[in-house]
């Protein structure tokens, strides 16, 4: 691992003319002990161009820089980001984490006024906010649950095709409370739902661990995605989109379930397509939800053409393969969106290590690749790694870990440094580069130009932003990404 030396600021040149050093001292943390997006100084009244700072050595989380950045003539600079408005890629649907369960319950476990200050900074749209807009759930349990279920858990040798005995009372109370809560905050925030697993009488080997789902149950587990997605719109909750199945190639996992691609399109063409549709249901169905080593998986579904009208999309994650893969599969379907859905911390990661790589991969590269979304894994933990089921993920780091204070961890920074300046209904505009730095481009539904800059090379580098005949120029210190807004 690179070791990241601490930069007395970041050096901003103004139209080729006049350098200015930032007041880059390390946020003070507020009573909760957190670093959140209203510190660092105040940008003078003749700025054009706003910059929040996150390094690698955590000598500056998520701060506002107070430099001067004016729009000028630059020249001579040795790496030039060109943008391009009039180059429009894909709308943006957000950036967040899921909330697993065991998040819910700790979240949910706060005194009140801790609770709603906590999920305001998470969701909310103020100056202290990062604006969190995308959220995924679990249908069911997922491993980061504190132990394993469906809604339609039945004894031992019975079944329940007709789904008398469903019930959304494991979810009542913590991860409903919490998403109502959640969605008083931000009305606005799109929630997609991914199954660990189906119920256990529905699968071939009788466990919540790997096995199949039966085709004779392939109606019934249509519907039972029909019962959860209205269940939770009566408690005031609308599904945006449903994933069939989380990781469908990880039968190890508990709860799992396996599925083959063909499984997969004879399930939504043969069941979940036509209940949806029969049911009045806008939700979207997205396919895949596993890992980027695997492009033919999601394109031999959109290849049938029974199953392909019923399919808004294909999600990802990265613990295998090339974030490129994304557009692997987007060559093959221009039609249909991408999604990343899932990557996680862990706690042997270290900040350094996982906020350059994640930025690079997860955030600008997923939206480089033609991603609608941006997720992190778990949204929060305690100090050791809980709650989970027996045989989930021991090591999963949330965004943030709740042991009696709140603690914000390399996935909260992750995030929020796209999340608190791209909002949904942004489009990524066209940003071409002649060095070495990774970037992506936003226009905002407000008209506000976005720049995500990240420099993951052993040291500084000096560039300028040109879009049109206007440029700014900036040196970035080694181990730092950077958010430029105007």
């Amino acid at each position: 691992m690179k070791k990241y030396f601490e930069k007395a600021g970041v050096v901003l040149l103004l139209a080729g003319l006049v350098s200015v050093q930032c007041n880059c001292s390390k946020k003070s943390t507020g009573s909760s002990g957190g670093n959140t997006g209203g510190g660092g100084g105040t940008t003078p009244d003749n700025s054009d161009v706003t910059l929040w700072v996150t390094k690698a050595d955590q000598s500056i989380l998520l701060q506002k820089q107070s430099s001067v950045l004016a729009f000028g003539t630059v020249t001579g600079t040795p790496q030039v980001i060109t943008l391009d408005s009039t180059q429009v890629f894909q709308t943006v649907d957000g950036f967040g984490y899921t909330l697993t369960g065991g998040s819910a319950s700790l979240i949910n476990a706060l005194p009140a006024a801790d609770k709603t200050s906590l999920l305001n900074e998470l969701f909310g749209s103020g100056a202290n906010s990062i604006g969190v807009s995308y959220l995924r759930v679990s249908v069911g349990a997922s491993d980061l649950s504190a132990s394993v279920f469906s809604y339609d858990d039945m004894p031992a040798g019975q079944t329940d095709v007709n789904l008398t005995n469903f019930s959304l009372s494991k979810d009542t109370t913590d991860v409903i409370p919490i998403l109502q809560q959640i969605l008083s905050i931000n009305p606005n925030i799109k929630i997609l739902a991914s199954p660990w697993s189906a119920p256990i009488w529905m699968k071939d080997n009788g466990s919540s661990i790997g096995g199949g789902l039966q085709t004779q149950y392939y109606n019934a587990y249509a519907n039972y995605f029909v019962k959860y997605i209205q269940a939770m719109k009566a408690k005031g909750i609308t599904i945006d989109a449903v994933t069939i199945q989380n990781e469908p190639q990880h039968g190890g996992n508990n709860p799992s379930m396996v599925m083959s691609a063909l499984e997969e399109a004879a399930f939504v063409k043969t069941a979940l397509g036509p209940v949806f549709q029969t049911a009045g249901l806008s939700t979207k169905i997205i396919v895949w939800d596993h890992n980027c080593d695997n492009p033919t998986y999601p394109i031999t579904i959109l290849n049938d053409a029974a199953a392909k009208p019923f399919i808004n999309g294909s999600a990802f994650h990265l613990y295998a393969g090339n974030i490129s893969a994304l557009s692997t599969v987007h060559s093959a379907h221009p039609d249909k969106n991408l999604y990343f859905t899932e990557q996680w911390t862990g706690s042997t990661g270290t900040f350094s290590g996982d906020l350059l790589w994640h930025t690079k991969n997860v955030v600008i590269g997923s939206m480089l690749n033609w991603s609608k979304t941006a997720l992190e894994w778990n949204l929060a933990n305690d100090g050791g790694y809980n709650p989970h089921t027996p045989g989930g993920c021991t090591q999963c780091k949330g965004a943030i870990t709740l042991d009696g204070t709140i603690n914000r961890n390399v996935g909260y920074y992750i995030i929020a440094q796209a999340s608190k300046f791209i909002p949904a209904g942004s489009v990524r505009i066209g940003s071409s580069t002649t060095g070495v730095l990774t970037n992506a481009a936003f226009k905002t539904p407000a008209g506000k130009t976005v720049v995500l800059v990240l420099n993951d090379t052993p040291s500084s580098q000096t560039f300028t932003i040109k879009l049109n005949a206007r440029s700014i120029s900036s040196v970035l210190p080694e181990g730092t990404v950077a958010t430029y807004v105007w």
